[in-house]
């Protein structure tokens, strides 16, 4: 058996070795347009919990991630001048060359033949082989090429990022978000060496424009960075990284796209890894998720000896719903990041701005099993407030009262426990009722819609908007529009239980959240 692979990520090198180790008389080869130490970005980052499919095929990451990386259990949120933490999360992470090295060392050892500067122009040349394993790359050219048989898509994402290194330490994962001239930039930061940490910085293209970092040449080519963004991120975060300074590797703007094939494979050549899929850099990670692509691909070869197309049909199989779900819950993270400098703007209060943050993807209840004292501190913060718990919370606007933010909803009324209520009409240009009731959309194209008319809602000075229908992503940026941009209440209808409800009253997503009559 003759195996190609195309890109000597993680991903392909992990499958070259996998493979190579259970077939030993296969020639598997590696072909990579770099040099063996190119590499852009700098660290990788993973979860001590997603780490079991890697490690069960070959420990390699785990040794890596503990003879050269770091490891913390607590995430910091800065905001506003203050820090909260949270523990319980349990990561490490290690710089990519590292990584690299060490998976190139393992390649070598099993027999995989690696073929650096060595671009596959024509794929032609790959015609003597039995399979093909694509994994150049979110930027893949071969699923470009054959476009009409993989089916690629891509969601780009409005926010703008961009990729430095730095020599400031952090201790943990760690998010800063620092109000500036221009607008608000973020960083998410974390330690991948003894010397150097990965900064990656967002923000919205308003603010990026503004600060007139939208002059970069993006087709300079490879390696060469945005050094006037070096030096104006350096000023903006001075305080935060103590002086010190930021670390460009082929580092410029980009926005992020959520990358999909509608199908991974075309005869004998499959995707894996970015090539096949993307998600968000907030929730997972690329590396992780290629990695445990060469795990299934692998497997599945190995279930069907004798079948190119029938283990990479098992592989599509087992693997896509993994992938699909991994990516359905970075949507909501990716959004939040779309969104952060209202976030940062509008709530605050550190102690509310940070639980919105963590829970952007996972729920209070969630968060409580790790950090159950942190969880703790938070309701104790909404009780000092209100001398109740969320949702025992009562609701007042205008003449009306509410015993509390649970409460049933019908076409007409939001009625609460104790049978009081507020009368609701639909949203239809005119008249408007105490509260009105928009639909959310099914999809975030959907949007401009809906949120136009919480603007019109809110200038005809009615007491509150009611969202329903729709997504829980969309649900939430219709309520947040009205809350935040428009100083409305707003309730929210879903199938939620106590720790959701709970979840979005807290975090200052809704006001009142109920389920259908």
């Amino acid at each position: 058996m003759k195996v190609a692979c195309i890109g000597a990520g993680p991903g392909g090198l992990f499958f070259a070795t996998l493979l190579k180790r259970s077939r030993p008389d296969a020639e598997v080869v590696v072909f990579e347009r770099n040099r063996p130490d190119d590499t852009f970005g700098f660290g990788v980052v993973f979860s001590d919990a997603t780490l079991d499919a890697i490690d069960a095929a070959d420990p390699v990451l785990s040794e890596a991630l503990e003879k050269h990386g770091r490891h913390w259990d607590d995430i910091e949120v800065r905001v506003h001048g203050t820090r909260e933490r949270v523990g319980g999360m349990g990561m490490a992470a290690v710089v990519r060359k590292t990584l690299l090295n060490l998976l190139q060392e393992r390649a070598r050892a099993e027999g995989v033949q690696m073929r650096f500067q060595h671009e596959v122009c024509d794929p032609a040349e790959l015609d003597d082989f039995d399979l093909v394993v694509v994994c150049d790359g979110a930027n893949s050219r071969f699923r470009a090429l054959f476009a009409d048989d993989f089916g690629p898509t891509a969601e780009v994402a409005s926010a703008k990022f961009i990729w430095f290194g730095t020599t400031y330490l952090f201790d943990g994962l760690t998010f800063v978000h620092q109000d500036g001239p221009h607008g608000v930039f973020a960083a998410h930061a974390y330690p991948i060496s003894d010397s150097l940490s990965t900064f990656i910085v967002e923000t919205d293209a308003d603010s990026w424009a503004g600060a007139g970092l939208d002059a970069f040449d993006p087709s300079a080519p490879p390696g060469t960075s945005d050094e006037k963004t070096k030096a104006y991120l350096e000023d903006l975060f001075r305080e935060q990284i103590d002086g010190h300074t930021l670390v460009g590797n082929n580092s410029r703007w980009a926005n992020f796209a959520t990358r999909r094939a509608s199908s991974w494979r075309r005869g004998k050549w499959v995707l894996l890894g970015d090539a096949a899929h993307t998600a968000h850099f907030s929730v997972g990670s690329g590396t992780k998720m290629a990695m445990e692509d060469a795990v299934a691909l692998a497997e599945a070869l190995r279930e069907a000896p004798d079948s190119v197309p029938d283990a990479l049909d098992l592989y599509e199989e087992r693997r896509r719903p993994k992938v699909d779900r991994i990516q359905n819950s970075a949507r909501p993270s990716l959004s939040w990041w779309e969104h952060f400098g209202r976030y940062v703007r509008d709530l605050d209060d550190p102690t509310q701005f940070a639980f919105h943050f963590l829970t952007r993807s996972i729920p209070r209840g969630k968060l409580a099993v790790r950090d159950a004292a942190y969880v703790d501190r938070v309701d104790e913060w909404w009780r000092r407030r209100h001398e109740a718990g969320p949702l025992k919370t009562p609701f007042r606007v205008g003449p009306y009262r509410l015993p509390s933010r649970r409460v049933t909803i019908g076409d007409d009324r939001l009625t609460g426990t104790d049978g009081t209520g507020i009368p609701m009409v639909p949203f239809s240009g005119q008249p408007f009722g105490a509260g009105v009731w928009i639909d959310a959309p099914d999809t975030e194209e959907g949007l401009p819609l809906a949120l136009d008319q919480v603007r019109e809602t809110a200038e005809a000075g009615v007491l509150l908007v009611g969202v329903r229908g729709g997504t829980a992503l969309t649900r939430v940026l219709v309520a947040e529009e009205a809350r935040l941009v428009h100083s409305l209440p707003a309730a929210i209808t879903g199938a939620y239980d106590d720790d959701t409800a709970t979840t979005l009253v807290l975090s200052g997503r809704a006001d009142l959240v109920g389920g259908s009559k």
